[in-house]
């Protein structure tokens, strides 16, 4: 830290200006127009993904107690999600600095690009140690919005719907930076067209999920290569192709024991399994019991 930091006359405490949108979607404001450095907190737990504009002026965020630091510049952005850990906002904000941070819950924003949010498994085992810190440019178009949310003039009884407008809009921007955007560009989703091949993907895996096809079969059918098939499962539903088959199926199969309209074989050979042992030993690897005794336990 320089010397003025360290003077705790140039330093002063600031608040977020805090717009809720909706239920796991808020908007955090601040202009810093005095010339001290202020300091902003915000507790923020590790189901929301972060997004964090600075369109005047610089600022940074400080982690583990000042051992960590991420810089933000004037006209970039920065993308923080971390599953395995809280993140909440410690912020210095230099003086003459203008700062908008969208803060998404991670089904809220996964829902944003697929209807079939029940699915997302974001936050399992396997996924658990994807975090993602992503810097990039404000566009023009976006720094139109920033000042809009930031320079709000209008009637109080309007804001909330005038700033869930434009945090839409600054997403859609946000994510529409390049025409050949892909995974590795943009961490949580696959472009639009690919989204849609990837749900006939699990759409066909369902309707034939007792004889599923191969997954060169499938790539085949969705038009992906099956890199891209793979990949892309992945990132939209959390897991891999017949990892969330077998889930599932096992659940397909949990309703039918239920329902007690089947026996334990004829559930199996519904979802699959050719063999009474076969099916056993997969529902008892998914619910850690036998189907007999599921049932036993249901009725």
């Amino acid at each position: 830290m320089n010397s003025e930091k360290k003077d705790l006359k140039s330093i002063a405490k600031g608040t977020f200006e805090e717009t809720y949108l909706e239920e796991g979607f808020f908007v955090l404001t601040h202009k810093n127009e005095n010339d001290t450095v202020e300091i902003l907190e915000r507790k923020i737990d590790s189901s929301y993904i972060q997004f964090h504009f600075c369109n005047k002026g610089t600022a940074a965020f400080v982690f583990n107690q000042g051992r960590y630091t991420l810089n933000i510049d004037e006209e970039t952005s920065l993308l923080l999600y971390n599953p395995e850990r809280d993140l909440p906002i410690h912020l210095e904000l230099q003086p003459h600095s203008w700062l908008v941070s969208l803060v998404i819950s991670i089904k809220k924003f996964h829902g944003l690009f697929s209807e079939d949010t029940n699915y997302v498994t974001f936050l399992m085992d396997d996924n658990k140690d994807k975090k993602y810190y992503k810097d990039g440019k404000i566009s023009p178009s976006m720094a139109v919005v920033l000042n809009q949310l930031i320079s709000f003039n209008l009637n109080n009884s309007i804001k909330s719907l005038y700033f869930k407008g434009k945090a839409y809009e600054l997403l859609s921007l946000f994510f529409n930076r390049s025409e050949d955007a892909d995974i590795e560009q943009c961490p949580f989703l696959v472009d639009e067209v690919n989204v849609a091949k990837l749900k006939k993907a699990k759409d066909i895996i369902i309707a034939n999920m007792s004889e599923p096809p191969s997954l060169q079969e499938l790539a085949d059918e969705i038009d992906l290569s099956l890199k891209k098939l793979k990949e892309g499962f992945k990132q939209i539903y959390g897991d891999s192709v017949f990892s969330f088959l077998f889930d599932y199926k096992m659940e397909v199969a949990r309703k039918l024991l239920e329902s007690g309209d089947y026996n334990v074989n004829e559930v199996g050979l519904r979802v699959g399994y050719s063999t009474g042992s076969h099916f056993i030993a997969a529902f008892k690897k998914k619910f850690g019991t036998t189907p007999k005794k599921y049932i036993t336990a249901s009725s």
